[in-house]
């Protein structure tokens, strides 16, 4: 009979404590901007819609993106609720005319919305949560809703344990009723947390409830992106990515 296979590599004192691992998904773990292109891309083409799309695409899937945070914020502020998915058609009605996309019908609108659900894993995400979730809980802490959430993991075949999202905290990161629901959730132990996130602000909320953090840059947003390439503050991890994660926190 083979020898039981162990793993005798020591924690490092950053994850001293830590049981659970929460992420950031939009950008942090998948690639939302590059489905994004191809099926903007793609309605172009079926309705005919003039103009250089491999330019287009890229200026469209931005100024969709653009209405992420401040529709997020109104509601932090004391806004109606509104999910991520009405965010994001309310937005498309918004701007299509500006591209030519006039041509879409409702329907057509609704299943370019989709896209969303269907943003795809970066290249380490699926191997380094693989091996991340050897030794710990893996959940998801997104300001996505809980069904495109639900889809993209599925789809992408993400490891996780568990699905949270601020949809279930009826508020949007970084106020602190989403990582206060995290926190007892995962059995009211905040140190026991790390946040993993390529967003500096969301560390800094998550630091401030106690969690753990951990940051690792990503280009969500095209190679032209400066934002968040640096760590901006005392995180107890910086990472190149998840596989480089797993290495750091000894897995």
């Amino acid at each position: 009979m083979p020898p039981t296979k162990t793993n005798n590599t020591k924690a490092p004192p950053a994850a001293t404590g830590v049981r659970a691992l929460v992420f950031d998904v939009f950008g942090t773990v998948v690639d939302w901007r590059t489905p994004v292109i191809e099926a903007v891309t793609a309605a172009a083409q079926e309705t005919g819609a003039e103009g250089d799309w491999s330019v287009l695409g890229r200026q469209f899937a931005d100024d969709w993106k653009a209405a992420y945070r401040p529709a997020m914020e109104r509601v932090n502020e004391g806004a109606p609720w509104i999910n991520v998915d009405a965010i994001m058609r309310q937005r498309l009605t918004e701007i299509a005319g500006k591209y030519g996309l006039d041509g879409l019908s409702a329907a057509q609108r609704d299943a370019l919305n989709e896209v969303w659900s269907l943003a795809r894993p970066w290249s380490d995400s699926v191997s380094g949560l693989s091996k991340l979730r050897e030794k710990y809980i893996l959940s998801t802490l997104s300001n996505c809703t809980f069904r495109w959430m639900v889809a993209m993991a599925k789809a992408g075949g993400l490891p996780f344990d568990a699905i949270m999202t601020s949809e279930q905290a009826g508020r949007y990161k970084p106020a602190p009723e989403v990582y206060e629901m995290a926190i007892t959730l995962m059995g009211g132990d905040a140190s026991g947390l790390m946040m993993v996130a390529c967003h500096n602000y969301d560390l800094v909320a998550a630091q401030s409830h106690g969690m753990k953090t951990a940051f690792l840059p990503r280009q969500e947003n095209g190679p032209g992106q400066t934002t968040d390439q640096e760590p901006e503050g005392a995180w107890d991890v910086v990472a190149t990515d998840i596989e480089d994660l797993a290495v750091r926190l000894g897995c």
